[in-house]
């Protein structure tokens, strides 16, 4: 059973949800779905920590959020958001089930396409500190994230558009602008290191290959969930 943090936000979270149940239909067909179980928090709680560094006191909500799907069957657990990988260490200590990084997943599907030089998008926490980027280079690659002004404006659009659901078509032509500056600077694929990027970028809007976090994410955890189940 498949233990999934969400609510950071809703709109990624239900991707989570529909991927994790299309996957394993795909796998094992007929009318099978996911086993999950969800801890949905409330993001206003988990932004208000991120706004004023009280990383701490989010890293102890997501831990008891990752108790209660332990206590609940769960035999692993994600966070469903790159950003709050930045508190993974303190929800892994609080469980003795395995949680699966994002980074993680990310690193094997970059090593697979035989790539070594990636763009990193997210939130400017991402982008400007070490809990994505930090795997990432550890696994042998080469990481690039945008200029400052371009930070600014992928954060604002993530957190004023994206975690509500929106999606606008000047947000799409702006990222595909950053997507080519990274690639101007070698990036030889795109990490789209926040889920809710899924929602606005896909394989027509970048000339390197993409790599959603999202769905590299939700893969993991399916190849682990369905290991011992045959074909």
């Amino acid at each position: 059973m498949i233990g999934l943090i969400g609510g950071m936000s809703w709109a990624s979270t239900v991707e989570y949800y529909r991927l994790a149940n299309m996957l394993v239909a795909e796998r094992l067909g007929g009318f099978h779905s996911a086993r999950m179980v969800v801890a949905s928090v409330d993001f206003a709680d988990i932004e208000r920590y991120q706004i004023e560094g009280r990383w701490d006191e989010a890293g102890e909500l997501l831990a008891e959020q990752a108790r209660s799907l332990e206590d609940a069957g769960a035999d692993l657990v994600l966070i469903g958001a790159n950003t709050m990988h930045k508190v993974a260490p303190a929800v892994a200590a609080a469980v003795r089930i395995p949680l699966l990084h994002v980074a993680d997943a990310v690193a094997a599907a970059t090593k697979r396409a035989g790539i070594d030089t990636v763009g990193l998008l997210g939130t400017a926490y991402t982008m400007e500190q070490d809990f994505i980027s930090g795997p990432l280079r550890a696994a042998g690659l080469t990481v690039l994230t945008p200029e400052a002004n371009d930070r600014v404006e992928v954060h604002r659009v993530i957190y004023g558009e994206l975690v509500k659901g929106e999606v606008h078509d000047p947000s799409r032509l702006f990222h595909q602008q950053v997507i080519a500056r990274l690639v101007e600077r070698g990036a030889q694929g795109i990490v789209l290191g926040c889920t809710e990027l899924e929602l606005l970028i896909g394989p027509a809007d970048s000339a390197v290959p993409l790599f959603p976090t999202a769905r590299l994410h939700v893969e993991a955890a399916v190849e682990a969930a369905l290991a011992d189940v045959g074909e």
